[in-house]
């Protein structure tokens, strides 16, 4: 008998994914997971009936969740990825050489230990990287608590129901500036635009508020259904959305010009052209 998965996330649309075998279906201690493989995107992870991640084109939003704001920044040492417990963005993160640390804080161990088993090329080794620091918390009270500071952070989140809908606050992003070192970014998952406008605009409304530069840059991921993929950007150094093709090019030549699928020096400055019903949702 067929077995399809149905994806509830959006109030008047949904989709199903056929699932050819299912490798795991279960409650976590935070979340309904469950882990399927598809003819089309290839292994599937949806948390709480939503799509996380699949192998067929995770490589889309790890990369630009990743590169966009290490490339734009520059100079980052230190990284903080809160959520992102598929280890994709870790994997994506490490590329870049300078990097002498990244902290992966993920709120459900059930994740990384699902993943590590059934999408080993997802993280790719990355969660056993010597720069790697793996905190297993809640975010918000990471960021509430910590004195380390970030110069890039990184929200890899769920959508704002269930465990993720605390990334979404005020409160939280005012922590995350507080935690970020001086010109330091803050680039947060904000869901698509098309069907979820509210959450991008409340959020960009936070980041007027704490931040001198406050935007969005876009990219399509096919298994988060509904249109471009929206990308939270926020930090205090107005120049870091203005670099140059060459700049970023000489900087990607720097970092060893490791191979990519989806981002490229020109992909990144062309994210932040944003569709008029996009910009209009981040300048109010």
């Amino acid at each position: 008998m067929e077995r399809w998965v149905e994806e509830t996330l959006h109030r008047g649309f949904r989709v199903r994914l056929k699932a050819d075998r299912v490798l795991f279906d279960s409650e976590t201690e935070h979340q309904r997971l469950i882990i399927f493989d598809n003819a089309d995107f290839g292994r599937v992870m949806m948390l709480d009936n939503v799509v996380q991640v699949s192998t067929a084109d995770e490589f889309v939003y790890h990369e630009m969740m990743s590169h966009v704001p290490l490339f734009a920044h520059g100079r980052a040492k230190r990284a903080l990825i809160v959520g992102g417990g598929d280890g994709g963005v870790l994997r994506e993160a490490l590329k870049h050489p300078d990097l002498e640390q990244v902290t992966l804080c993920e709120i459900d161990q059930s994740v990384i230990d699902l993943c590590r088993e059934h999408f080993p090329d997802v993280s790719a080794g990355a969660y056993d990287d010597p720069r790697t620091r793996i905190v297993i918390a809640d975010g918000t009270k990471f960021v509430a608590v910590t004195n380390e500071r970030f110069d890039v952070i990184l929200v890899d989140s769920t959508d704002p129901i269930g465990p993720g809908a605390v990334l979404f606050t005020k409160e939280f992003y005012t922590d995350c500036r507080r935690c970020l070192a001086p010109g330091g970014l803050l680039v947060t998952q904000n869901g698509l635009p098309f069907l979820q406008a509210p959450e991008l605009k409340q959020s960009i409304g936070y980041f007027c508020e704490l931040f001198d530069d406050a935007f969005a840059y876009l990219a399509t991921t096919p298994s988060y259904f509904g249109g471009p993929m929206s990308y939270g950007w926020a930090t205090d150094d107005v120049d870091l959305r203005h670099l140059r093709h060459d700049a970023i090019e000489r900087r990607y030549a720097d970092a060893g010009a490791f191979p990519t699928r989806y981002w490229r020096p020109d992909v990144h400055v062309a994210a932040f052209a944003l569709p008029t019903y996009v910009r209009e949702l981040v300048e109010g």
